[in-house]
């Protein structure tokens, strides 16, 4: 069964989806010895046995990066791909809309790109994602990256850049809708990864107006493949260039904005 876009959890009403899951786990705890936790499939409910059981599941089980999952007692994408496979979960990594495709790929042309000295948020390349925005050299610069690679692309095709002209991690998040774009919460997205797409803007927001950026190069449930700058291999948001990396969907904590329809 297929993912059904929405986590589950206690008290589902789908007498389909919960008979789904508890013969999911039935195999595989009684595969482990735990005769005693066996689910009636044919019980509709989705009630604390149940969540004891999906809690233990996650407790004895990874996700298919290999890490552990939340063990919540609720059913997202990572523990159906845990229950079911990869395969029964989002994936999506061709960009749809042709002016996405081409801001992607001046994203992926700057994988590579480090700051000159290190750790300086300074360097040819750096300078020039800076100017572009308009703000001075030698500040913070992941957002000023996304601008670059949409206002490059945005000169080639002869078009206006429909992305909001910033430096700023959240201002672009607090503006962007006025530009027409639309933006997908952190909510939205680990109920529904099929709704996150490659080629979308992510935001995290860190407190205190500290904020860091990237675009989605592509999406394997619940994990979004990223390419980002201001980073490094540890995820920081103060890191020295422009990086591929992969993150879990859930920690993208503001949301996704999408270009594609403007």
């Amino acid at each position: 069964m297929k993912y059904p876009g929405r986590v589950i959890k206690q008290g589902e009403r789908d007498a389909r989806i919960v008979k789904a899951l508890k013969t999911a786990l039935n195999k595989a705890l009684v595969l482990r010895g735990d005769e005693a936790l066996q689910l009636d499939p044919d019980n509709p409910h989705f009630g604390p046995s149940m969540k004891r059981a999906v809690k233990l599941f996650q407790a004895r089980h990874l996700d298919d990066q290999g890490l552990p999952l939340k063990i919540d007692g609720e059913v997202g994408s990572l523990t159906w791909s845990a229950l079911f496979g990869a395969e029964r979960v989002p994936q999506a990594e061709v960009v749809k809309n042709p002016f996405i495709a081409a801001v992607l790929a001046q994203a992926a042309s700057q994988v590579g790109v480090m700051e000159v000295p290190r750790n300086s948020n300074r360097g040819p390349e750096v300078d020039a994602y800076l100017k572009r925005t308009g703000v001075p050299v030698g500040l913070a610069w992941c957002c000023a990256f996304t601008y670059w690679c949409f206002d490059e692309a945005a000169l080639a095709a002869g078009r206006p850049n429909p992305m909001v002209k910033t430096a700023g991690c959240l201002a672009h998040w607090n503006k962007a809708p006025a530009r027409g774009a639309r933006r997908i919460s952190v909510r939205e997205a680990t109920d529904n990864p099929a709704l996150v797409q490659p080629g979308m803007v992510f935001i995290m927001d860190f407190g205190g107006g500290k904020g860091h950026t990237g675009f989605v190069e592509r999406v394997e449930g619940g994990y979004v493949h990223t390419i980002e700058g201001n980073t490094d291999a540890s995820q920081t948001r103060e890191g020295g260039g422009v990086y591929r990396l992969q993150r879990k969907l859930g920690s993208i904590n503001r949301g996704f904005i999408d270009y594609a329809g403007v």
